[in-house]
């Protein structure tokens, strides 16, 4: 793909792809049977509410926007669809038997970029299908994220932080596709040791992103004052140890002077380790 095609912005949209690709047939319709998902299609979750509201539109009015679809190279038989995936969905539901497409003959990468900006331009992915989409480009094309942004019309910190929450745990993932926290709630998270915990208080407080955002702000400061408020003593006695036997050592003391100490150990060999120093000296 020569670069210099690359417009800013979605306004370049569907219409300037195809203007891109060489179309075999304006407009042509297809058994419904005849189309195959898109392989590369970056939405995975399809709203129930929105698709009936889609399939009843398209039980009165038909399919007024024709689904863009390339060849199968799986089955020659077969039209792989491209842009539209809803649409069919909705007329599988609808009960129609054939549905207008644009044929068009587009490579791998264009049938991506068909998928994402389509997406993008109706905001109908999520933020981690959206970040999984520029991922895509990134490791199976070759883009980097300047030119990732310069495609979708969109700063290249927007590429950056979509990408990061990829670095986010699974059950954190999950809320954020089923769209249980916001992309803004998921920015907060980003980073934190604890993601997890707090993305299930978002969801179980119902906390906006402001107070999501206290809410963090509030749990780094009773950390840090907890790590502060250790005394000297204990922190001296915690490095001494830990120097003199080459274990992680934590002294937990209270303040009637009962407690615990605690040693890390890695694996069967410096536990080993520890009991031969208690056994010898006990």
């Amino acid at each position: 793909m020569d670069t210099n095609k690359i417009k800013k912005g979605l306004g370049r949209g569907l219409s300037s792809l195809i203007g891109e690709t060489k179309v075999e047939i304006n407009i042509n319709k297809v058994s419904i049977s005849d189309l195959v998902s898109n392989k590369f299609q970056p939405r995975k979750l399809f709203d129930k509410d929105s698709l009936e509201e889609l399939t009843n539109s398209i039980k009165e009015r038909g399919i007024i926007q024709p689904i863009i679809v390339r060849k199968s190279s799986d089955d020659n038989s077969k039209y792989e669809i491209i842009a539209g995936e809803r649409r069919w969905l909705a007329a599988q539901k609808a009960g129609l038997h054939e549905i207008p497409v644009v044929i068009t003959d587009v490579d791998d990468l264009k049938s991506l970029e068909f998928a994402i900006v389509e997406n993008v331009q109706r905001n109908d992915l999520n933020a981690i299908e959206e970040a999984r989409g520029y991922k895509r480009l990134i490791e199976e094309f070759s883009y980097d994220q300047e030119k990732v942004a310069q495609f979708i019309g969109k700063s290249r910190s927007h590429i950056a932080n979509f990408l990061r929450l990829l670095g986010l745990p699974k059950t954190v993932l999950k809320l954020i596709e089923t769209k249980k926290i916001s992309p803004g709630h998921a920015k907060i998270l980003v980073g934190l040791s604890n993601a997890e915990f707090v993305a299930n208080k978002i969801v179980e407080k119902k906390l906006s992103v402001r107070q999501a955002e206290n809410f963090v702000k509030i749990f780094k400061t009773k950390k840090q004052s907890t790590k502060l408020s250790k005394d000297t003593n204990i922190k001296n006695l915690e490095f001494s140890i830990t120097k003199k036997i080459g274990l992680n050592v934590l002294i937990k003391n209270k303040k009637n002077n009962t407690g615990s100490i605690a040693f890390e150990y890695k694996d069967f060999d410096q536990l080993n380790k520890i009991i031969d120093i208690i056994k010898s000296n006990y």
